[in-house]
C-alpha cells in the first residue's frame, strides 16, 4: 500500500493534481493572513481570547483562525456549511428539490447554483451583523477596536467578508475539479491543522513551566495515539447487509444471478451531528456575553463548557442530531424501491417494505453506536481539562474532521493511482496471464 503512495508522485497527471491542491491551499493561508482594514488588531485579539467558548471560537475553529485576526476570511466556509445544510434539509421538504435532487448531473448542478445564492446571502447578513457587533466591542480601557465606525465601516466590512467567503468557495470547487479531494473539506483541514504548531508550543511550554509532567505528557501521547486508531476504525466500520439478484432473461441473454452487498456505514450522519450541537449550545453563552441580567449571566453559566449539564445536553443533542440527519441522507424506503426494480432482495426478507422496515432497524442500532462513539471523542478535551486541569488541544469536532478528510483524501489518491498504476500495489511487479503459466 505505502509502495502505491509512492507511486502517486511518478504519475504525472496526479502530481499536478497534488501541487495544485497545495498551491490552492497555500492561497487560502495566504488570505488568512490579510486584515480587514478599519480595525485594531491587538485590541481583537484579546477580545477574542476571552470568547474563546462562544460561537465565535467555534466560528474561529473552522476558519483557521482567521476570525480572530479579522482577515479577509474571517467568515470561514462557515457559510457555505451553513447554506449546504439548509438546501440539503429542504431537499426533503420542497417537492421541487426533492425532483432536481433526483435528476442526475443536471440537478445536482441546479442545487449547486442554489447553494452558493445561499452562501452569499448568509455571508452578507453574517458580516452585517459582525461589523454592527465590532462597534460595540470595548477593549480593556474602555476605547473601541474600529477606529472608524459608521456606515462605512459596516459596509467595506460586509463588501470585503462576502467577498472573501465567495473566494473560498470558489478555491474549494477549484480543488474539488482539478485537484485530489473534496476542496471544501480539505480547506477545514487546512485551518484546523494549521493550529497545531501553536498547540505543540503551548504543551512545551506547560511542561516547562512545571504545570505539565513528562509521564502527564507521554499518558496523554499515547490516549492521542488511541484516540485516532479507534475514530478511523469506527469511521471505517460499516455494515454489510447481503443483496440477492435474481436472474431475468433480456432477449436472448441471462442477466443477474449474482450476490453484492449493501454497506451501512456506522457514522452516517459523519461531524454534522457535533457542529449543530455546538452551534446551539454556544448560542446562550454568545448572548450572555451581551447582555448586563442577571439570568442571563445564570444561564451562561450554567451552560459554560465544562459543565455537567453542558455535557449532558452536548450529548443528547448529538444523538438527536445523528438519528435526525442520517434520516435526511438515507431513506430506507427509496433504497427498498429501487432494490426492487433492479430485481435485487435480501436473503430472507421479502422484497418492498419488509425490506425497508429492517434497513430501518439495522441502521436505527448503527446510529445510536455512532452516536455514542461520536459523543465519546467530542467531550473527550473537556473530561481531560476537567482530569489534568490543563488546556488540551486534542479531540472533539476537530479531530473528526482531520481524520475523516485524511482518509477520503487518501483514499482518492488511492483510487487515482490504482487507476493508472496497478502494480504499485502488487507485491510482484507483473500480473501473470494465462499465456504466462506455459
Amino acid at each position: 500500500m505505502l509502495a502505491g503512495f509512492q507511486n502517486a508522485t511518478k504519475i504525472a497527471e496526479l502530481r499536478k493534481r497534488i501541487l495544485f491542491t497545495l498551491m490552492m491551499l497555500a492561497v487560502y493561508r495566504v488570505g488568512v493572513a490579510i486584515p480587514t482594514p478599519g480595525i485594531d488588531g491587538q485590541a481583537l485579539a484579546v477580545f477574542f481570547e476571552q470568547a474563546s467558548s462562544t460561537v465565535f471560537g467555534l466560528v474561529n475553529l473552522f476558519s483557521g483562525g482567521a476570525l480572530e485576526r479579522f482577515s479577509i476570511f474571517a467568515l470561514g466556509i462557515m457559510p457555505y456549511i451553513s447554506a449546504s445544510i439548509i438546501i440539503q434539509l429542504l431537499t426533503v421538504v420542497i417537492p421541487t428539490l426533492e425532483r432536481l435532487s433526483k435528476e442526475g448531473e443536471v440537478g445536482r448542478r441546479k442545487i449547486t447554483e442554489y447553494t452558493r445564492y445561499g452562501t452569499v446571502g448568509l455571508a452578507l447578513l453574517q458580516g452585517l451583523f459582525i461589523s454592527i457587533g465590532l462597534e460595540q466591542i470595548r477593549t480593556p480601557s474602555g476605547g473601541s477596536v474600529i477606529f472608524d465606525p459608521g456606515w462605512s465601516f459596516r459596509i467595506m466590512t460586509v463588501i470585503t467578508l462576502t467577498s472573501g467567503t465567495a473566494f473560498i468557495m470558489w478555491l474549494g470547487e477549484q480543488i474539488t475539479e482539478r485537484g485530489i479531494g473534496n476542496g471544501i473539506s480539505l480547506i477545514i483541514f487546512a485551518g484546523i491543522v494549521a493550529s497545531i504548531p501553536s498547540a505543540i508550543t503551548s504543551t512545551i511550554e506547560f511542561v516547562r513551566e512545571g504545570e505539565l509532567g513528562v509521564m502527564v505528557v507521554a499518558l496523554i501521547v499515547v490516549m492521542m495515539v488511541a484516540v485516532v486508531a479507534a475514530v478511523i476504525i469506527m469511521e471505517r466500520g460499516h455494515r454489510r447487509i447481503p443483496v440477492q439478484y435474481a436472474k431475468r432473461m433480456v432477449g436472448r441473454r441471462m442477466y443477474g444471478g449474482q450476490t453484492s452487498h449493501l454497506p451501512l456505514k456506522l457514522n452516517t450522519a459523519g461531524v454534522i451531528p457535533p457542529i449543530f450541537a455546538s452551534s446551539i449550545l454556544v448560542f446562550p453563552t454568545t448572548m450572555a456575553g451581551f447582555s448586563d441580567s442577571s439570568w442571563a449571566k445564570f444561564i451562561g453559566d450554567l451552560l459554560a463548557p465544562g459543565s455537567w449539564l453542558y455535557n449532558l445536553s452536548y450529548v443528547t443533542l448529538i444523538i438527536f442530531f445523528c438519528y435526525f440527519y442520517t434520516a435526511v441522507v438515507f431513506n430506507p424506503t427509496d433504497v427498498a424501491d429501487n432494490m426492487k426494480k433492479n430485481g435485487g432482495f435480501i436473503p430472507g426478507i421479502r422484497p418492498g417494505q419488509r425490506t425497508a422496515e429492517y434497513l430501518d432497524r439495522i441502521l436505527s442500532r448503527l446510529t445510536l453506536s455512532g452516536a455514542l462513539y461520536i459523543s465519546a471523542v467530542c467531550i473527550l478535551p473537556t473530561l481531560l481539562i476537567g482530569f489534568f486541569n490543563v488546556p488540551f488541544f486534542f479531540g472533539g469536532t476537530a479531530l473528526l474532521i482531520v481524520v475523516g478528510v485524511a482518509l477520503d483524501t487518501a483514499a482518492q489518491i488511492e483510487t487515482q493511482v490504482l487507476m493508472r498504476n496497478y502494480e504499485g500495489f502488487m507485491k510482484r511487479g507483473r500480473i501473470r496471464g494465462r499465456t504466462d503459466r506455459r
